[in-house]
């Protein structure tokens, strides 16, 4: 959209006034027309753990069923393409934090949809302070925020905390990512009461070999939480590595 400026559209979606469709350009409320939203919401059977394509009358992949990860259940609004895989690029590349009100919106009604357990509280995946500073904003906390914003639960920034970034991984095997990623998350000492015996729901803006998500998790039921999910906005195909 042209001639309005990111905080314009950020106080047309807090006051649910009419904008143009994000996607399409039609006229709309929260930035996605209905047709968009509707058109472009994942339809198939998922593998409840990673979210990956699975055959119908299936609950688990073969390899969540070998080796469950530590979150329980894994709900996304779709695969990485089109038009998500632009508009995430944008809340996360193009300084568009305004955009974490759209996305949320759509988790929230994937969350519906699939009829998703309610969590207590959501949590983000967090990034190093490095990237932080590089970036700005963490977009997995504004994801987060807007989450809580819209479910009216709590958003905890600090209950998770990221020690290191895990060197560069797109030629590393699955086990290679994971040794590299062991330790990388943590729960300080004074969020251990946010998250013992609390059902949470871990967000994340994509999941692609799910490393991150497993490490963090982990971490979490680590200090106590009774159950971890993992919200992502979409999902990216993994055809060699599931989970």
């Amino acid at each position: 959209m042209q001639g309005v400026g990111h905080e314009g559209l950020a106080s047309r979606w807090r006051a649910g006034l009419p904008g143009a469709c994000e996607v399409c350009g039609s006229w709309s409320r929260g930035g996605l027309c209905g047709a968009c939203g509707e058109h472009f919401a994942s339809r198939g059977h998922r593998c409840s753990r990673c979210a990956l394509p699975l055959a119908t009358g299936l609950d688990a992949c073969t390899d969540c069923v070998r080796e469950p990860p530590p979150f329980e259940r894994c709900l996304c609004v779709a695969d990485y393409g089109f038009p998500w895989q632009g508009l995430i690029a944008r809340f996360k590349y193009g300084q568009a934090p305004e955009l974490a009100a759209l996305l949320a919106a759509a988790l929230r009604a994937s969350a519906a949809r699939d009829e998703a357990p309610r969590p207590q509280a959501f949590v983000a995946l967090p990034l190093s302070p490095r990237r932080l500073a590089e970036r700005g904003y963490d977009q997995a906390w504004e994801l987060a925020r807007q989450l809580g914003r819209q479910h009216g639960l709590p958003a905890h920034a600090r209950a998770l905390e990221r020690r290191f970034d895990a060197p560069p991984q797109a030629r590393s095997s699955r086990a290679q990512r994971m040794r590299n990623l062991q330790g990388a998350f943590a729960v300080p000492a004074r969020a251990q009461r946010l998250v013992e015996g609390r059902h949470l729901a871990l967000v994340d803006d994509v999941m692609t070999t799910g490393a991150s998500a497993r490490e963090a998790a982990r971490a979490l039921r680590a200090a106590g939480a009774g159950r971890v999910d993992l919200w992502v906005v979409a999902r990216t195909p993994a055809p060699h590595e599931h989970g």
